[in-house]
């Protein structure tokens, strides 16, 4: 399936996920580069021009699946889902770890925290991920520090597979332990 085929706007809860409009792009980088936001992300500044770039690109990439999420008009996250290949032995051309796996990832703007939006936003990229895109496998990480992170993913059903310990830089903690979580589309349908 492409990008193309995923049906858009997608109900997240209370939330509509859809493709991003130049407003929406507007919207998001006015808290996207706050501390609050930061804090916990890998790249914690975007150059606005980029950022708009690379959202409006992403929409005709194949393995991008990334929406804004909405409530009413106002956007209130992002979420990022990327298609990739599974460890797989490559003498097989086309084996069923092509395009078999996906990374997912939440942005929140602070103002909207504490409502449930980011694990009704992960929740919606898990059942795209699993449903519409027919992945085997879907991953995600975060610093281990970020506590409200991988509650989400936690509550979702996926299982922490890797504590990297020390494994991450963090500008203002130094070096800090990771999470990554995983969760197989048999354990996704099996939850439901």
């Amino acid at each position: 399936m492409t990008t193309s085929d995923v049906q858009w706007p997608r109900p997240a809860g209370p939330l509509t996920l859809r493709q991003p409009t130049d407003a929406d792009l507007d919207q998001i980088l006015e808290w996207r580069n706050t501390p609050e936001v930061t804090r916990w992300l890998i790249r914690t500044e975007v150059e606005p021009r980029a950022f708009r770039k690379t959202w409006l690109d992403g929409a005709g990439d194949p393995n991008d699946h990334s929406a804004v999420a909405v409530l009413g008009d106002e956007v209130v996250g992002t979420g990022a889902l990327w298609i990739t290949d599974a460890m797989g032995q490559s003498h097989i051309d086309d084996g069923p770890w092509r395009r078999a796996e996906a990374g997912i990832g939440y942005i929140l703007d602070p103002a909207h925290a504490g409502n449930g939006y980011a694990t009704e936003i992960a929740r919606a990229l898990l059942d795209l991920a699993f449903g519409d895109l027919g992945v085997h496998r879907v991953t995600a990480g975060c610093f281990a520090d970020n506590t409200a992170s991988w509650r989400i993913m936690e509550k979702l059903g996926m299982r922490r597979e890797q504590h990297g310990v020390r494994d991450s830089w963090h500008a203002e903690l130094g070096w800090v332990d990771g999470y990554t979580y995983a969760m197989l589309a048999e354990e996704w349908r099996a939850a439901r």
